[in-house]
This record gives structure tokens, sequence and C-alpha cells, in this order.
């Protein structure tokens, strides 16, 4: 009797597993999506009032890398979140830099966009998708 209700078990707990892994893989693709989709808003933002000045890198660490600019009055600005698309910056270095005139805590390197953000995302959903797909076709299979 005790064999039976193991087995019975068995096809349940594989169907969830299923479940659970095309739910976080369904979570990380719409993550994914949100990631692009704000990097081209925040770029057309930019875009619409668009300042071009040169910056210092004064910091890079994992989460953000900072730069001080100069507006043409004449403030100076460490924008808090750091700059977008910092990728290949290091401290001391020197980088023209695109900002909004209205906000310039909204800043981005010059000649770097949101497509930027297409590899690293499309990588790592297709990877992902790489993943799940064989293993719920497996647990599935196994029902």
């Amino acid at each position: 009797m005790t064999q039976q209700v193991t087995n019975s078990r068995g096809p349940l707990v594989r169907r969830w597993a299923a479940r659970g892994l095309l739910a976080l893989a369904g979570i990380i693709t719409f993550l994914g999506l949100v990631l692009v989709v704000a990097a081209w808003t925040e770029d057309n933002s930019i875009n619409k009032d668009l300042g071009t000045v040169d910056a210092e890198v004064v910091s890079d660490n994992f989460s953000r890398t900072l730069v001080r600019f100069y507006t043409p009055d004449g403030a100076e600005h460490i924008p808090q979140l750091g700059v977008l698309y910092p990728s290949g910056l290091e401290v001391g270095d020197v980088v023209e830099v695109e900002y909004r005139k209205d906000n310039p805590e909204l800043v981005r390197v010059a000649g770097r966009g949101a497509v930027v953000t297409l590899l690293p995302v499309g990588l790592t959903l297709v990877g992902v998708w790489a993943v799940v797909v064989p293993a719920v076709w497996w647990l599935r299979r196994r029902m």
C-alpha cells in the first residue's frame, strides 16, 4: 500500500516541477523584456532634451559607474544612479556623455543606447529557455 502512494505522487510532483520551471522562465522573460523597454524609454527621454559634455569616471563598481560632469551653467553633476551603458569604463577615464538637460541625473555614455541591452538579455533568455524546454519535456515524458 505504501508503494502505491509513493508512486502516485511522482507524476504530481513532476507536473508541479514542470509548471514551476515554466513559471520561472516566464518571469525571467518578462523581466528581460521590461529591462529592454526601460532602456528604450530612458534613451527616448534623453533624446528629447539632449545635452552632450565630457565627463570623468569617478567610481566604478559592480552596481554602478559614477561620472562627474559640468553643465554649461557651471553646475557639477554626479548622478547617483550612475551612467547608463558603462561597460569598459575605468576610474579616471574621460568620456563623452549625453544627458537630459532638464534632468542631468539621467545620463548615458555617448554613442551607446538601448541596443546594447539586446545581446545580454537575448542570450540570457535563450539560455534560460534552452535549459527549461528540455527539462519540462523530460519531466512530462516521465509522467
